[in-house]
């Protein structure tokens, strides 16, 4: 049953999602593609004494490569002992596994329902911190002790951890879902690799952890201008011009 004309726009945040919907019978007319956004005032590079305080407070040693996942990739709101496979856990899992047998790997966690995460890390021997940071400054200090931050997810809107982390100065490896095929061009703003590519991932991976100083500021500087549209200014002002003063128009 076609069901579009019960609708006057439909907002999609990444182009995967509006070719999906193209493909559904969506018109395109009422497809307004916007990013969801992020705070680039908060999440914003850190200064080197910023990042020394921040991987001291975090507890991670001078020598320690750090990879975070910010994604919360159990199932419920409880320990998440059961993964959501969309989120690609497993994947994560496989991946560090690989970068731990030749990098003193460490892996930062944050928020709820990690219990998978956490268990098969430990089983592996492998070092992680896990925080739940109470607010946004928090979990910006956080992003501030990375070397590298891990999406290995299967399917994605976002998520928030890639504009968070490419505004906060982290190189991104990613799968190409959600909006990272919008944001990351590979191997110049970040790393891209496609789903379920443990393979790719690792190789990703090692290409951004092995960067020199400089390669690693131009390739961060470059993200982060990549993600400046996703400000929550430029998303307030776009859906206002773009979504609702259009519909309040057409209704006057």
């Amino acid at each position: 049953m076609d069901t579009t004309h019960l609708f006057s726009r439909v907002i999609v945040a990444n182009k995967l999602v509006g070719h999906r919907l193209l493909a559904w019978g969506v018109d395109e007319d009422k497809m307004v593609r916007i990013p969801i956004g992020v705070d680039t005032e908060i999440f914003r590079p850190p200064s080197l004494q910023q990042r020394k305080t921040a991987r001291q407070r975090l507890g991670f040693p001078e020598d320690a490569v750090v990879v975070g996942s910010f994604q919360k990739d159990g199932v419920g709101w409880g320990q998440g002992m059961e993964p959501k496979s969309i989120k690609g856990p497993d994947v994560f899992v496989a991946v560090v596994k690989q970068l731990a047998e030749e990098l003193p790997i460490r892996v930062m966690l944050t928020g709820p329902a990690r219990g998978y995460m956490k268990s098969k890390l430990k089983n592996l021997g492998i070092p992680y911190s896990h925080q739940y940071p109470s607010e946004q400054a928090k979990l910006a200090d956080c992003y501030h002790g990375l070397d590298l931050y891990l999406i290995s997810s299967r399917e994605e809107g976002g998520p928030k951890g890639l504009m968070e982390s490419m505004a906060s100065g982290v190189p991104v490896v990613s799968t190409a879902v959600g909006m990272a095929p919008d944001l990351i061009e590979d191997e110049v703003t970040g790393g891209l690799a496609a789903a379920e590519d443990v393979e790719g991932l690792v190789n990703r991976a090692r290409s951004m952890l092995a960067l020199d100083d400089t390669a690693r500021a131009q390739l961060t500087a470059k993200a982060r201008e990549a993600v400046l549209p996703c400000d929550w200014k430029v998303v307030a002002r776009r859906h206002w011009e773009e979504v609702y003063q259009p519909l309040l128009n057409e209704a006057a």
